[in-house]
């Protein structure tokens, strides 16, 4: 079968959730038998995330061919088994970077460069590499980056206009639209979706379906008013409400709606079997009716920004599912924990905690407490890349007695440097891609809790870390209590600590969080959930 395209656009304004969207179509496909692969196409001019802030842009996903992409591709993770690599995120700096460098190599042979055909035809060229990447893939999802009306969001609708008159029977667009509802007036507006789909006509681009995002549902009327001025047959007009509970109830939604149908009508698909969202219903019911509630505390540098640990805060919602609870989540500012005294104010009330990856000083004596203070006090800790190396550090000071232990990260003069660049990073000078990025494979120690957790001897996960624990101070730590749970494989670097005697507290390198879903929570977010509960039973008992 020919693959077919998806492109979905978004308008009115940002922040719609067209990654959502996206990921609750591929899911509703793929459950109808179809193969699908995603694709985000950014318009930022930074050539990937990696050097972008957090406050800014959110998290940086990684996959296991080591691209630093958009957090949307966790989304496309989490809901769909779609193939995620370097051929699933684009930006516009990947775009014209490519461009510019074939033509200083004088690939062009003399030629004006321009943004058409030579921006377009790039683009159009990552659309069908991410069609290619793997055999037998049925339908390609691409996600727009921006909103309708955008600058830089141009060449890429000019792209998709393009391909889609150059493959008109195999591609259709979806554009994700908001209608808002004015309390003053008690009526929803249709006007700015008209607005929004004007804007497209007149650049050539004719949507086949609308999806409203609303927070009310929306009367027939107002359906057929929409049909009418947008040029839309009212059979592709869908809401999608917000949802009550969890953003996993999105693709019952519109499942609900027959989205999937209208879709596979439209490109002539064939799905090869009924869609069956039973564990799906599973676990929003979880959701909505938990046996009890886990508060965890999350202590890092970005807390307020919703979408800097987003894949972590999914992670642990898996974890709480699995164990059929809800979740809290208490948002602690490192930098707000100034000393042991004020530890105790800022840390009650939660039956465990997480400090997650970050980069730089600020906040890390706030982070080294809270490992204190979750060892001392027998507390369920988890620590992501920079909080393994935290935990690390904590332990050398207060256990091992080692003065002036650090990281040369937040101390380059340190006369024990726990945590280390890698020789070979010492003289890199740029700093995007220089990491160690990607998917490495770790042998776990017997008995560790990482090996109950995994219950495998070697495990692959996703890296994206520039220091390392040095192994100069591995024997006087592990004499002491610090147990070395996870090494890379075929090396020697410590991808895994624990602390013996405490109930359950573990330090990782790389980034689990990237590897979770809900209906498959990574197992070790399931078992520091457990300890979490295991602990809170014990001290209510």
């Amino acid at each position: 079968m020919q693959t077919k395209f998806i492109f979905v656009t978004g308008g009115v304004c940002s922040s719609l959730g067209k990654g959502l969207t996206c990921a609750a179509i591929g899911l509703l496909l793929e459950r109808m038998g179809l193969k699908i692969a995603m694709l985000k196409l950014d318009p930022y001019l930074n050539v990937d995330p990696g050097t972008m802030s957090p406050y800014q842009h959110g998290e940086v996903y990684v996959t296991d061919d080591g691209a630093e992409t958009d957090l949307d591709l966790g989304h496309y993770f989490r809901y769909t088994n779609s193939p995620l690599s370097k051929s699933s995120n684009a930006t516009s700096g990947q775009i014209y970077n490519t461009v510019i460098r074939s033509e200083r190599h004088g690939d062009y042979l003399g030629k004006t460069v321009q943004v058409i055909p030579h921006i377009t035809d790039e683009i159009k060229k990552r659309i069908l590499d991410c069609a290619r990447q793997e055999k037998g893939i049925d339908v390609v999802v691409v996600e727009i980056g921006g909103t309708a009306g955008d600058i830089e969001s141009l060449p890429f609708l000019e792209a998709i206009r393009q391909f889609r008159n150059e493959q008109k029977d195999s591609s259709i667009n979806i554009h994700l639209t908001y209608v808002p509802y004015l309390k003053a007036a008690g009526e929803v507006k249709t006007k700015p979706t008209q607005h929004s789909v004007q804007m497209l006509r007149s650049i050539g681009i004719f949507p086949d379906i609308l999806i409203c995002r609303t927070e009310t549902s929306l009367d027939e009327d107002v359906k057929e008013k929409i049909s009418q001025f947008c040029n839309v047959t009212k059979e592709a007009v869908f809401e999608e409400v917000d949802v009550e509970h969890s953003i996993y109830e999105v693709p019952l939604e519109l499942y609900k709606e027959g989205a999937e149908k209208r879709i596979c009508d439209l490109l002539g698909l064939k799905p090869k079997k009924i869609a069956d969202l039973s564990d799906w219903e599973a676990i929003v019911e979880t959701i909505k009716h938990p046996k009890g509630k886990i508060t965890v505390g999350i202590v890092g540098k970005y807390v307020q920004h919703q979408d800097a640990y987003k894949s972590v805060l999914e992670a642990l919602q898996h974890g709480a599912i699995a164990a059929g609870y809800s979740l809290n989540i208490k948002r602690i500012e490192a930098d707000k924990i100034i000393n042991s005294n004020h530890l105790q104010e800022v840390l009650e009330d939660c039956d465990g905690y997480l400090v997650p990856g970050g980069f730089g000083e600020r906040g890390w004596m706030g982070k080294i407490l809270t490992a204190q203070y979750c060892r001392e006090n027998k507390v369920p800790y988890f620590g992501i890349c920079l909080g393994m190396q935290v935990m690390a550090v904590e332990f050398a000071r207060n256990v091992a007695k080692i003065e002036d232990a650090n990281s040369t990260e937040i101390d380059p003069y340190t006369k024990n440097p726990i945590i280390a660049l890698l020789s070979e990073q010492k003289d890199v000078k740029e700093l995007g891609g220089t990491m160690r990025l990607g998917a490495y494979s770790c042998r776990l120690k017997p008995q560790s809790y990482a090996h109950q957790a995994y219950a495998m001897d070697v495990i692959s996960e996703r890296h994206r870390h520039r220091y390392e624990f040095n192994n100069k101070f591995a024997d006087t730590l592990e004499k002491l209590g610090l147990t070395i749970a996870g090494v890379l494989e075929g090396g020697n670097l410590c991808e895994i600590v624990e602390v013996q005697n405490h109930p359950w507290m573990v330090g990782v390198q790389f980034h689990p969080e990237f590897k979770s879903k809900p209906n498959q929570p990574h197992p070790l977010f399931r078992d520091f959930i457990r300890a979490m509960i295991t602990e809170k039973e014990k001290h209510h008992a």
